[in-house]
């Protein structure tokens, strides 16, 4: 529990920085390095993070994307991103067909879906910071929107948890914990669009749009959902693949994927729900 603990915040210290500096290239900057991590997490989860031929074309498409977003416009990469994501299809189908035989199939396409997933999360971060005039405080709401959830999900499940949630993928989620969870992210989403709304921060300008507290409230409760199937996917994938844990990177936490699968899950729920509300 200690060294969680410490590993959290040894983790929000080092992202403060991006966050601070979040309209500078520092921002996409580090997410394309979150993402290039994940993409090799991901290839080594399967066996498949020495293949060359996988792990270069998926890493550079993995930095690309958030440094795009933010240097060529969203609108511009989101549609590169749909040429993109086709011509990584063909491609993996490629270098299975050329393998002869010696790559396993599912593997291969585990990976590239995690893959995808990863990249895509990662680049919705900066759409989320990049697409709206108030994207620099709405873009917040992926982080709290999956730390909120797990965190009181998990004092919920420690404090009340009787019945288990899918002891299959994860033995330690209780049923009351999830609910926990919910509630104390949509208690997050209503005040952090109180604070938004007040113009709590002085930078938004008078007149730009405010956000409804009955729809950020079931958003909030969506997101909480999409956080915690979020985690339990890639609990899934570990079990399946018999690890513990997608990397070392964070002690006490596991990899890049371990701690952020939450948040990858939930800044492309917020980039499309968000995008169509403002």
């Amino acid at each position: 529990m200690l060294t969680r603990i410490i590993t959290g915040i040894v983790a929000l210290l080092i992202l403060a920085p991006f966050i601070i500096f979040s309209d500078t290239l520092a921002f996409p900057i580090g997410m394309a390095l979150a993402a290039v991590i994940s993409v090799w997490e991901a290839l080594h989860c399967v066996g498949l993070h020495k293949n060359v031929w996988l792990l270069l074309p998926y890493g550079i498409v993995s930095i690309a994307a958030p440094i795009s977003m933010r240097l060529w416009g969203v609108d511009e990469t989101l549609m590169a991103g749909i040429a993109v994501i086709f011509v990584l299809m063909l491609y993996t189908y490629a270098v299975c067909v050329f393998a002869r035989g010696k790559l396993d199939l599912s593997s291969v396409f585990t990976a590239f879906m995690t893959v995808l997933y990863s990249i895509a999360g990662f680049a919705a971060l900066v759409y989320l910071h990049d697409f709206h005039e108030g994207g620099r405080f709405l873009y917040l709401l992926a982080f709290i929107g999956a730390w909120v959830t797990d965190i009181f999900a998990y004092f919920s499940g420690y404090l009340f948890g009787k019945h288990k949630l899918i002891p299959e993928i994860s033995p330690k989620k209780t049923i009351e914990g999830s609910i926990g969870g919910m509630l104390f992210c949509v208690l997050a989403f209503v005040g952090f669009t109180y604070c938004y709304n007040m113009r709590f921060w002085g930078l938004l300008p008078e007149g730009s749009a405010t956000l409804p507290y009955w729809l950020m409230a079931i958003v909030g409760l969506v997101v909480s959902v999409v956080s915690q199937i979020g985690d339990l996917s890639m609990s899934a994938l570990k079990r399946h693949y018999g690890i513990k844990d997608f990397g070392k990177i964070f002690p006490g936490h596991g990899g890049m994927l371990d701690r952020f699968d939450s948040v990858v899950a939930v800044s492309i729920l917020l980039a499309c729900a968000l995008g169509m509300m403002l």
